[in-house]
């Protein structure tokens, strides 16, 4: 099974200063995909430049013509799925069907509160991520929609004429826990994880490797309690966030290791962060290049 090279851009850059350049290489480069983050601001970058995902999206499409192209992660914390669903079907069409939405349930970060709202609670976050993709879901498929939920509502809303993809683009749902993981088998035509968090700062990649396993186990078994097949589902990791951090991306050798390692558990697709310099995501570029040119042929 060949394993897919995709890269992740992070929206830091002005346009017409390295930012429209950064997308068109990547295209060049032959990477599957290019994903940005949906944030209004993320961790370190918060007191720097920092784009919206969709306006960025929006660009990238106009200037790149085979790649796909899509977020790494949309959650909740400050998205309506009525405003979302107009956006994506807008993005859909501009790309002329290259949109892939990766979402997720959100978190605790700067995006949780930057509108004045407490934090959610974790159940709380999951119960509005379950009614989220259900409406969502809906809105790209259906021409009007009127729903009533405990957190999203919708009257009439109107997405005429749909997505170019159909029935809908596709979800990339990010899960780690037994209920996002049954989310993700049931609306999922992709399933993103970053590995588990609580091996980060002091796992062994064994131990990640292991718990990964186990989340596409589970994954296994969500999609067969609703008699569906889990190898309808891509499986994609998004890289920096294991206990290996940066080590796979020192070397070709070292990223076809890596990538073989993650391919045997199943995964479809790796996600490498674009080189950003003086941060967690900072890679020799000529390193970097030469890995998006070469592993994937080791890697079929």
């Amino acid at each position: 099974m060949s394993l897919r090279l995709s890269t992740v851009i992070l929206p830091y850059r002005r346009w017409h200063d390295g930012g429209r350049s950064t997308w068109t290489r990547a295209e060049q480069l032959g990477f599957h995909s290019a994903y940005t983050y949906d944030h209004l601001s993320w961790r370190s970058f918060r007191d720097g430049p920092w784009f919206g995902a969709v306006p960025t999206l929006t660009a990238a499409a106009a200037v790149t013509e085979r790649m796909r192209l899509g977020t790494l992660v949309t959650s909740p914390n400050f998205r309506h799925p009525v405003t979302l669903a107009k956006e994506l079907i807008s993005l859909d069409d501009i790309s002329g069907g290259r949109i892939t939405l990766g979402i997720g349930a959100g978190g605790t970060g700067f995006d949780a509160t930057a509108l004045g709202q407490e934090p959610w609670t974790p159940r709380e976050r999951a119960d509005r991520f379950a009614e989220f993709l259900q409406l969502l879901d809906r809105l790209l498929t259906e021409e009007a929609v009127s729903y009533t939920g405990d957190f999203y509502a919708a009257h009439e809303a109107r997405n005429i004429p749909g997505c170019v993809q159909r029935p809908r683009l596709p979800f990339a749902v990010a899960a780690t826990g037994p209920r996002g993981l049954r989310l993700a088998a049931r609306y999922g035509q992709a399933w993103v994880t970053t590995g588990d968090p609580k091996l980060y700062e002091n796992g062994t990649p064994e131990q990640s490797v292991r718990a990964l396993r186990g989340q596409a186990e589970k994954l296994a078994d969500a999609c067969a309690e609703i008699g569906r097949d889990v190898d309808e589902l891509d499986k994609v990791l998004l890289t920096g966030f294991t206990p290996d951090r940066g080590r796979p991306l020192q070397s070709v050798d070292a990223f076809v290791d890596f990538a073989g390692t993650h391919r045997e558990l199943g995964f479809t697709e790796i996600v490498v962060h674009w080189p950003i310099p003086d941060s967690d995501f900072a890679t020799d570029a000529k390193v970097f290049e030469k890995i998006a040119m070469e592993a994937p042929a080791q890697l079929r």
